[in-house]
């Protein structure tokens, strides 16, 4: 199973203190995480194995789009910040149909993430 990881500048403490909470299920599952370059590297050091693409602004969220579109990613953890504004925005709003239309599961907070998360 292949997770990706994005969250935005505001919420990369957040998907880390997240990830560290469960990552027992993480590491004693088949799963491969993925993720937007800079989140990765809070991540990797955080100590979890973790494969990072492009920061989002530099098409990282379009890397994943179309693992996504491609089937290889089953499901999308991304915390987002409502309350900044993102000039990659198209990128991060394809990333979110495409999840739509390929029936993908896509968490924006960690409340949805945490269901998602248990139910694997």
């Amino acid at each position: 199973m292949e997770i990706a990881i994005i969250a935005h500048d505001g919420k990369k403490a957040e998907m880390v203190q997240f990830l560290n909470h469960h990552s027992a299920i993480l590491k004693q599952k088949n799963i491969t995480l993925i993720s937007t370059g800079t989140t990765g590297k809070k991540v990797s050091k955080a100590g979890l194995k973790v494969n990072a693409l492009l920061s989002g602004p530099l098409g990282g969220d379009a890397q994943i789009a179309a693992r996504v579109a491609e089937g290889q990613c089953d499901m999308v953890l991304f915390f987002r910040d409502p309350l900044d504004r993102h000039p990659h925005e198209p990128d991060i709003l394809m990333l979110m149909r495409l999840c739509d239309v390929h029936n993908v599961p896509l968490a924006t907070n960690p409340a949805t993430a945490e269901l998602l998360i248990k139910a694997i």
